[in-house]
């Protein structure tokens, strides 16, 4: 009798386990269903506004929407947001040149570029110390672009509104290649929409946005018979190598990052008057570091453990008057000091470390006793500001992404595919990612294609002497070397955020553009 309720009582379990199994899937089907139609519904948003630039009006149209990307099949595979701004009263399209902008990360949405840049709106937050909590002021962006180009925000897949849907998967977007095809895709998807395929066309990258601004430059060039006018660089990296001052340790032997992280140590050590003998010229002063860290700097650490202790406290000493960081500091880290590193040590008597985006910044230790700085001071001032007024702007002003997720930013760096297949290889590199054969392979396809560089001083995500080194070793012919502008701002890598820059960014680009649209006036 026992043994009888003992199975009569797993046979029931069984069904009813198989019953609540059968529901859950069902359920889980239909709200897959009910997503998927959800997610392919179009959501284009129109509206008009105006912003003053230079004493002018200019009326606009907005876009916020969304593009949806196939794969060879014609399967959908993500959705990519954007934010669209068109001046109103063109009579001749093809006239009026058009931008594409996009911040970095990877894992970074666009809001940054698109609020504190050239939108028509602006960010307002404190330029070198902590923003006040909110409520945030957001005012008309007198240093919008729209003077020059009609411009289009894009928000990467899995980040802002962007969304993997469809048969799309992971691993065919976070990936160096797998993203500038993405995005070369979004941009000729986008000619084709709006009717804008014999318009003056930029691409305008920050950070890993120029990275991505070199493999999709190339792409565009050579696959999609797309022939940019101008790429314009905002605190450029397209060599990992040359410009990974966060954790060089890892890679003894290339010694290039320390030398090409100095100059910025030493604007820093400036702005924060750490220097012994203070100079009001910085520009001349870091000519005479760059001399130094390409040459005395260089040699010293060409000699690994050969270099005499004499030697390298004659170098350390050099170093101090360069950076301000204590010659038994240097010695004992064997002359080689890393980003982080130089973050926490050089106002650590204050027990205070300097942002790492922007190094004019500066914040309260999290460990005084640590190696290296454990936050960035620039980020924590400045965000709540930005994501607060994004979301405040889109919804109110824009009227778009109500009841909706907009993500900032996603955790990329761990899983990204960073390497790379550089033109004319037959598979993807084992090495840090370069994409300099790109942009050199997209300047000699098209001779006519213009580069812009722009760098802050205090940039340490991206030191801008890095940037130059790598912009003087692509390799083009000579001639070409006279298509790319190099432009400088004291200010960090989100160089927009001190205002005095973003003035000057707003004239240097505009220039840019006017220069190289090709439009016959």
């Amino acid at each position: 009798m026992l043994k009888l309720n003992l199975k009569t009582c797993i046979l029931v379990l069984f069904v009813c386990l198989f019953s609540f199994v059968s529901v859950k899937t069902y359920a889980q089907k239909r709200e897959k269903a009910e997503t998927k139609k959800a997610i392919f519904t179009p959501t284009d948003k129109a509206t008009n506004g105006s912003v003053m630039v230079d004493g002018h009006k200019i009326n606009y149209k907005a876009i916020a929407g969304s593009i949806y990307l196939k794969n060879d099949k014609e399967d959908t595979t993500a959705r990519m947001f954007y934010v669209a701004y068109m001046k109103d009263g063109v009579s001749n399209i093809s006239d009026r040149p058009v931008t594409f902008l996009y911040n970095g990360g990877p894992g970074s949405s666009t809001l940054w570029l698109h609020m504190g840049s050239f939108g028509p709106r602006r960010v307002i937050v404190a330029d070198s110390s902590h923003t006040k909590p909110a409520p945030y002021q957001l005012v008309n962006n007198q240093y919008s672009l729209l003077d020059a180009s009609d411009l289009v925000f894009i928000d990467a897949p899995g980040t802002g509104f962007s969304r993997i849907v469809g048969v799309g998967k992971k691993k065919d977007f976070y990936g160096v290649d797998q993203d500038g095809h993405a995005f070369a895709q979004f941009i000729t998807r986008f000619l084709s929409k709006y009717s804008r395929w014999n318009s003056p066309k930029y691409l305008f990258g920050e950070s890993y946005g120029t990275t991505r601004s070199a493999v999709l430059a190339r792409y565009l060039e050579t696959q999609k018979n797309v022939d940019l006018n101008g790429v314009i660089l905002l605190s450029q990296i397209l060599s990992y190598d040359i410009s990974n001052d966060d954790d060089p340790y890892h890679n003894p032997g290339m010694d290039l990052t320390y030398e090409l992280a100095l100059p910025t140590y030493a604007a820093t050590a400036w702005y924060h008057h750490k220097l012994t003998n203070h100079t009001a010229d910085l520009q001349t002063f870091l000519k005479k570091v760059e001399h130094f860290a390409m040459n005395g700097y260089t040699q010293a650490l060409q000699k690994g453990n050969t270099l005499s202790a004499q030697e390298k406290k004659q170098v350390a000493e050099t170093m101090h008057s360069y950076t301000g960081l204590p010659v038994k500091y240097l010695i004992k880290a064997n002359l080689r000091v890393s980003g982080g590193e130089f973050e926490h040590e050089l106002l650590s008597d204050s027990e205070r470390s300097t942002g790492r985006l922007d190094t004019r910044f500066s914040g309260y230790s999290m460990d005084p006793l640590s190696k290296e700085s454990k936050y960035d001071p620039q980020a924590s001032s400045i965000s709540s500001a930005y994501v607060s007024l994004f979301n405040n702007y889109m919804q109110n002003v824009l009227k778009y992404g109500r009841n909706m997720t907009y993500k900032p930013e996603i955790p990329l760096w761990k899983s990204w595919d960073y390497l790379h297949q550089p033109p004319g290889t037959r598979r993807k590199l084992p090495q840090a990612t370069n994409v300099m054969p790109d942009l050199s392979t997209a300047m000699k396809y098209n001779p006519d294609l213009h580069v812009m560089l722009n760098a802050g001083y205090f940039d340490l995500a991206t030191p801008f002497y890095a940037a130059v080194y790598t912009m003087q070793h692509l390799s083009i012919p000579p001639k070409l070397q006279n298509n790319i502008e190099y432009k400088y701002y004291k200010s960090g890598h989100m160089v927009y955020v001190n205002v005095p820059s973003l003035k000057k960014l707003h004239e240097n680009v505009a220039e840019f553009i006017r220069k190289t649209d090709n439009v016959k006036n």
